[in-house]
């Protein structure tokens, strides 16, 4: 169990013979293709404090009462969504350290419903993490484009809705995914989701970038108060798009990974790449670490509820 049953199979592809991977393994053997070998404890402590940063943005958000519309909903969302991979994270190493040092001696089909559950909640995280993203990158065009008709096209019982439909869908396809996690059509269902959740977005921020200052202007011409919306939401966009860059930075090498072992898993050029899952791991969970930062220090609101947060300020 030295990662996750589903990704660790993704680390040595299932759809590759053991002749042709010994071969590739063979002709990627150099010392660049030697992976990284990155202790459990590193692990655990990104974990922790990424586990803490999203407790404390979920907390801030339901003390505020002024945070309480759908968009901090939804950021609230993926803020849970990133706990999923920090507590998946912890569960999995924790039960690694006990068992390397002997504290726990369990059966082998312990360890296999572990790592079910373990499996489920990234996978979870993935999907949930990509659908929060685009849902809050939609609110953030509706806000701009659609400033005066805002609150009765996103009321809250749509956001509820929209919210039990991502963590209902999110569940069930995760599901499917680690039940049948061999077969190379749920993999390409993956990566194309991942594919198609990226295009949606960067759309909808070039599209914002591009017409967000005419369109807003337009409204000021005739109503002065607009014009300090402008300001707050064009800044809510630059937070998103830097949410998403974050994002595609820190999940791009793993669905990179996801395409390879479709594509080639028994080129050397691949395996190579593989070596480097730790790597990869890392990066998800560093994702889940930075996004609370950007919250805090993008968003005054938010960063003041923080601080009385910490301070025990209820």
């Amino acid at each position: 169990m030295s990662t996750l049953a589903p990704l660790r199979l993704l680390h040595e592809p299932w759809n590759a013979s053991e002749g042709n991977h010994s071969n590739a393994t063979a002709g990627a053997g150099s010392i660049w293709c030697q992976g990284l070998d990155i202790p459990n404890e590193l692990f655990l402590a990104l974990g922790l404090v990424s586990l803490v940063e999203n407790l404390l943005v979920v907390a801030a958000i339901l003390k505020n009462r002024n945070l309480h519309s759908p968009t901090y909903y939804f950021i609230c969302c993926l803020a849970v969504s990133d706990m999923l991979v920090s507590i998946s994270n912890l569960a999995e190493t924790f039960f690694l350290l006990l068992l390397e040092h002997g504290l726990l001696v369990v059966r082998a089909s312990v360890v296999r419903h572990m790592d079910n559950v373990i499996d489920l909640l990234i996978c979870i995280s993935v999907v949930s993490s990509l659908s929060f993203l685009g849902v809050i990158a939609v609110d953030r065009y509706i806000t701009i484009f659609y400033a005066l008709r805002y609150h009765s096209i996103m009321t809250l019982q749509r956001a509820v809705v929209t919210m039990a439909s991502v963590w209902l869908a999110s569940t069930i396809s995760s599901t499917v995914f680690v039940t049948y996690y061999r077969n190379n059509a749920i993999l390409l269902c993956l990566i194309g989701f991942f594919l198609f959740m990226l295009v949606l977005m960067l759309v909808l921020y070039i599209h914002m970038f591009a017409l967000a200052r005419h369109h807003l202007r337009s409204i000021s011409s005739q109503q002065k108060q607009p014009t300090v919306y402008r300001s707050s939401s064009l800044k809510g966009a630059v937070t998103l798009t830097i949410l998403l860059g974050v994002f595609f930075i820190c999940w791009g090498p793993f669905f990179f990974h996801l395409i390879l072992i479709v594509t080639c898993p028994n080129n050397p050029f691949c395996t190579c790449f593989f070596s480097y899952f730790n790597l990869f791991h890392i990066l998800i969970i560093c994702n889940s670490l930075i996004d609370p930062l950007i919250y805090a220090f993008r968003s005054r609101e938010l960063r003041r509820t923080l601080r009385e947060v910490m301070l025990c300020s209820w």
